[in-house]
């Protein structure tokens, strides 16, 4: 075992290991000012590592498309790669939907490219076809109310905006807690169902969204 292993190892088994996202203490109680749902979503620009190149890019880069912005926490942790991997692994099906992701973190594009380039069986991300997006000032997690004014660093939040960029889905969750790539396809067809039937989208998983489903058997129970 190299040194690096043994201290990593002993800083777990101590549980004093920053970036292990633990569930976190008990707080002062806080208000985040979360953009409401069916508005506008606040218009951000910052830049990106694509293809391992730093690139400029906007809220209104997507204008016409489905976007889910994927706020996290850190970058070199334990939790949050093994999400990341997993959008990042299944986007061609955001893609078929017309969707885009993009990730976001309050990181430097420096840990950013030194994250991506490090091979995931050494906790990095290896490739990504996802840009992910260097939010070193706070604005855009500030702007979205999923900034963590104490530590300086975004919640787990996740937003799905339409092509209309409205916002159509908030989630976020508590810094140990991983997301469903699943969970958030279901609710991204289900968008995109209402958007085009015009009607409410049907109860139940996946493959059962569809405009031919009868409606009443939901209530014959």
């Amino acid at each position: 075992m190299s040194t690096s292993d043994s201290f990593l190892r002993s800083k777990i088994e101590q549980n004093n290991f920053y970036c292990s996202e633990q569930p976190q203490k008990l707080r002062k109680p806080e208000v985040h000012m979360v953009p409401a749902l069916s508005t506008i979503a606040p218009t951000w620009s910052g830049t990106a590592i694509i293809n391992l190149n730093m690139e400029d890019i906007s809220l209104n880069d997507y204008k016409g498309k489905y976007l889910i912005m994927l706020f996290y926490p850190y970058d070199f942790t334990f939790i949050c790669p093994t999400e990341i991997i997993q959008f990042n692994d299944r986007i061609e099906e955001f893609n078929k939907l017309g969707c885009h992701l993009v990730a976001i973190s309050t990181d430097s594009l420096y840990t950013h490219l030194a994250w991506i380039i490090t091979p995931r069986k050494q906790g990095g991300l290896g490739e990504m076809r996802m840009p992910v997006l260097s939010d070193k000032n706070q604005n855009i997690s500030r702007m979205y109310g999923i900034l963590d004014e104490k530590e300086g660093v975004s919640l787990k939040g996740l937003f799905i905006i339409d092509k209309n960029q409205l916002i159509r889905h908030i989630t976020i969750n508590e810094i140990c807690l991983a997301r469903s790539v699943d969970e958030t396809l279901r609710i991204l067809e289900a968008c995109k169902f209402v958007d085009e039937f015009g009607k409410t989208c049907p109860a139940g998983p996946r493959e059962r969204l569809s405009i031919t489903n009868n409606e009443s058997t939901y209530f014959n129970i």
